[in-house]
This record gives C-alpha cells, sequence and structure tokens, in this order.
C-alpha cells in the first residue's frame, strides 16, 4: 500500500487504550461474530466460545502498557507509509471517508487499538477474540497482535493490505448495521445460514472499498496488495480453520464462511465497486 504523503491524517477516528485491561462480563462478539482466534480456540479445546472472555471485575493496567501519542506521530500520508499504527490510522481515515459518501446520515465509527482485554458496549472481551465489531457502540475493536498470528499460525501472505482488507470488513459489518440489514439477519449458522451471508457481505463491502479507495485521497492499492487481502480471506475461512484445528470440516456449523466463499464475495466487491452488488441475502447460494 502506498499513501498520498500529504494526505492529512485524523486520529480522532482511531483511539489507542494499550496497556489497559477492559473490565465486565461475557465477551464481546461483535457484528460478526465470534473472533478468528476465539473460533479455532473454542474449535480445537471443544468449550463454549463464551469462557474465552477472562473477564475481570475491575480496570487495571498490566506491566507491558504502552503510551502512545497518535495525534504527535501521525498526521501525514507520509506517516502511515512508516508507521504501523499511523497506517491504520489512515485505513480508518480511507474507509470511512468512502461509506460516508455512499451512506444517508453515515455514523463515524471509531477504532479502539488494545492489547490483552478491554471493554465494550458488547460487554468485556479479550484478544482471543480477534478483530470485531460492536453494534451498541458502534466501535471496531482491533490487537495488531492478531496479524502476526494470521500470518504464522494460518498461513496468510501478511503485509499491510492483510491489515486493511481485516479493518475493511469490520467496517462492513458497521455499513451492514446502519443499513438495518445485520439487526434483520436471522443469525443462523450453515454455509448458507445467516451469520455466514452476513459475514461476506462484510467481505463484499471490504472489496467496494478497496476498489475506491484511491477516490478517498489517502491510499493507493497494487495488484500484489490485492492478493495480500485475498490471502488473509482465504485463511480465515471456516474450513480452513476447522482442517487446521480439528482436522475435519462442518459446514453445518460455519459462521463466517469458506475460504472460497471469502475471496468470492471479496472480489465481487472489488470487481463492482458497488455496495448494490453485496446483496449476499438475494443469492440463492452464497
Amino acid at each position: 500500500m502506498d499513501f498520498n504523503d500529504s494526505a492529512r491524517l485524523d486520529t480522532s477516528q482511531v483511539s489507542d487504550v494499550r496497556g489497559r485491561r477492559g473490565g465486565g462480563r461475557g465477551v464481546a462478539l461483535g457484528g460478526g461474530g465470534l473472533g478468528i482466534v476465539g473460533l479455532l480456540i473454542a474449535l480445537a479445546l471443544g468449550i463454549n466460545p463464551a469462557d474465552l472472555g477472562g473477564g475481570t471485575d475491575s480496570v487495571g493496567t498490566d506491566s507491558g502498557a504502552v503510551s502512545t501519542d497518535l495525534g504527535a506521530r501521525c498526521q501525514t500520508g507520509a506517516d502511515a507509509d512508516r508507521d504501523e499504527d499511523c497506517r491504520v490510522v489512515g485505513i480508518v481515515n480511507s474507509v470511512q471517508s468512502y461509506w460516508s459518501t455512499q451512506v444517508d446520515g453515515y455514523v463515524p465509527a471509531k477504532t479502539e487499538l488494545f492489547s490483552q482485554a478491554t471493554s465494550t458496549g458488547c460487554g468485556s472481551a479479550t484478544s482471543a477474540v480477534g478483530p470485531f465489531y460492536c453494534p451498541p457502540d458502534k466501535g471496531v475493536y482491533l490487537d495488531l497482535t492478531f496479524f502476526d498470528v494470521l500470518r504464522t499460525r494460518y498461513g496468510a501472505k501478511g503485509g499491510d493490505f492483510a491489515v486493511a482488507y481485516v479493518i475493511a470488513h469490520e467496517y462492513g459489518h458497521h455499513i451492514s448495521n446502519l443499513t438495518g440489514q445485520s439487526a434483520a439477519t436471522d443469525r443462523g449458522e450453515g454455509e448458507q445460514g445467516g451469520s455466514v451471508r452476513l459475514e461476506l457481505q462484510a467481505d463484499c463491502y471490504a472489496g467496494v472499498w478497496a476498489k475506491n479507495a484511491v477516490e478517498s485521497g489517502f491510499v493507493a492499492i497494487s495488484d500484489a496488495d490485492i492478493d495480500e487481502g485475498l490471502s488473509a480471506a482465504a485463511a480465515v475461512g471456516d474450513d480452513r480453520i476447522q482442517e487446521k484445528s480439528a482436522g475435519r470440516v462442518d459446514p453445518e456449523s460455519w459462521t463466517h464462511g469458506s475460504a472460497e466463499q471469502r475471496q468470492t464475495w471479496f472480489r465481487t466487491g472489488l470487481s463492482s465497486g458497488d455496495p448494490a452488488a453485496c446483496d449476499t441475502f438475494s443469492a440463492p447460494r452464497v
């Protein structure tokens, strides 16, 4: 990914609470259901995914706390080209810049960078649930260590656009939430179920943004970037995760879609550049 050096970054769209632990009960699953890492752990260990939350009754500070000032470090696209945190800011800015022109009455969503655990409108959540979107507080939550896991455990190529794909996917859930599609969806599991269709819609929306990203004025995307996104989409397919964790594939329990489905719908959004092409609910099969 190549950011426009002169683009002005808006750090108000990203908060950094790394080093603080969230309190409360339960685990935040967000608009996209259980995160990828949490899903893998649940499948591998045969436990209730809700038990992965590890919520605490108080908010504390861990010894690995980091103190960053995004406002001071992340001011231009040039900063995004050389700093991972600033790249996240630039991606979020680009995604929201695009969708604000496509959705009437668009309501911005803030991305929160956290470590270990955090508190959300969906309850407390740990890094085990992976990146997620929480509809009640319209927030995207992200532990950046997830991308190391995505590469080393699940075989994704990695790279800056793998990060962009995941962020754009979570903002896809934000769009589904704002348009009412998320609330109207029956969350039934299975390869043709409502949960999978909602996830694939978010993948398609990620592709739509990628097609139109250059018009946001923040970033240019190359063919190599798209390959990274497709690799990430495949790596988090339910079939790939089940095969790695349990040694078998059970389409009836899918919640996010297969590697092929996720790549197909990302490509659908990318080739069309049109949000209307992302009606996964009208398709006889996804």
